[in-house]
């Protein structure tokens, strides 16, 4: 495991000094078929701390004559480790230190979707996507969401793309802590935009931003917020940073045993809200094939 480690990081490392030289590339007609890309990361340390974040997304498009078939995955999770010590003995200069290790998830979120986009003329195209979430940091176990709608296509050629759709969406969700007053399914609206551009002959940006708004409950917006600059390392290898925001205007709800005074459990559950955003930033390596 540790030698697997090692090496990724030394393949990040070649990758970033790797981007800064500019890759060649050449204009190419997209092709049919399958496309398919691979999203890495990995943040390990060891030592005095120990901590371990792993990142990994799927990507696989059907590109045909006048419509496309997206298949996504993506998962991330984090773990840290604290050690306690404790010196034994019967003088300083007789005893020993004990460890305890106590290893914690900090974090943890899985998503799987799949989307059909079809071409009704060049500038305009309906679609239909369902998605299915884990979050239990965000307070829910489980988020399936479908979606159907009609979009825009801007404009779209070699060096940029910019599209927006509009969709009505039906939501079922399991919080972990229901809200009171709130349902698990629900009517929503959505509105979304995706845009692309070439920066230079191997760097990529992209933005994607997606709003979800609740009709039976006109407080609960949510929102998804993606960045991302992508510098090519050779015609399979890139590496990726983006940055995600998760916004959700009436977050799921937490619960907490009631302690009084500090340290006494009363026997009583008081409930709070969860924070409102959250933000994600990834380092990856992409591989395409």
């Amino acid at each position: 495991m540790t030698h697997g480690r090692t090496g990724l990081a030394t393949a990040i490392l070649v990758a970033v000094s790797l981007a800064a030289a500019p890759a060649n590339a050449e204009d190419e007609e997209k092709e049919l078929g399958w496309a398919k890309s691979v999203d890495f990361s990995l943040v390990s340390t060891s030592g005095n701390s120990e901590t371990e974040t792993l990142g990994l997304s799927a990507a696989f498009v059907k590109t045909m004559e006048d419509s496309t078939l997206t298949l996504a995955a993506h998962g991330l999770r984090a773990e840290s480790t604290s050690t306690s010590r404790a010196a034994i003995g019967p003088s300083p200069a007789d005893f020993t230190i004990a460890e305890t290790s106590t290893s914690l998830l900090t974090a943890e979120n899985y998503s799987f979707g799949t989307r059909f986009d079809k071409l009704i003329s060049e500038s305009f195209f309906w679609y239909a996507r369902l998605t299915w979430e884990k979050n239990e940091f965000a307070g829910f176990s489980e988020r399936i969401t479908g979606v159907g709608g009609v979009g825009n296509i801007w404009w779209a050629d070699d060096s940029s793309r910019f599209r927006t759709d509009y969709g009505l969406t039906y939501t079922t969700q399991d919080d972990l802590v229901p809200t009171p007053g709130v349902d698990d399914a629900f009517l929503g609206a959505r509105l979304a935009w995706d845009y692309w551009r070439q920066l230079t002959g191997s760097a990529e940006f992209g933005s994607v931003l997606i709003l979800d708004q609740n009709l039976d409950e006109g407080e609960d917006l949510r929102g998804d917020f993606t960045n991302w600059v992508s510098v090519s390392i050779s015609s399979r290898l890139a590496l990726k940073v983006s940055l995600q925001a998760l916004y959700d205007n009436l977050p799921a709800l937490g619960a907490l045993p009631l302690e009084f005074p500090a340290g006494t459990l009363t026997g009583d559950t008081v409930l709070f809200e969860l924070d409102d955003t959250d933000t994600i930033l990834t380092t990856a390596l992409v591989v395409s094939f």
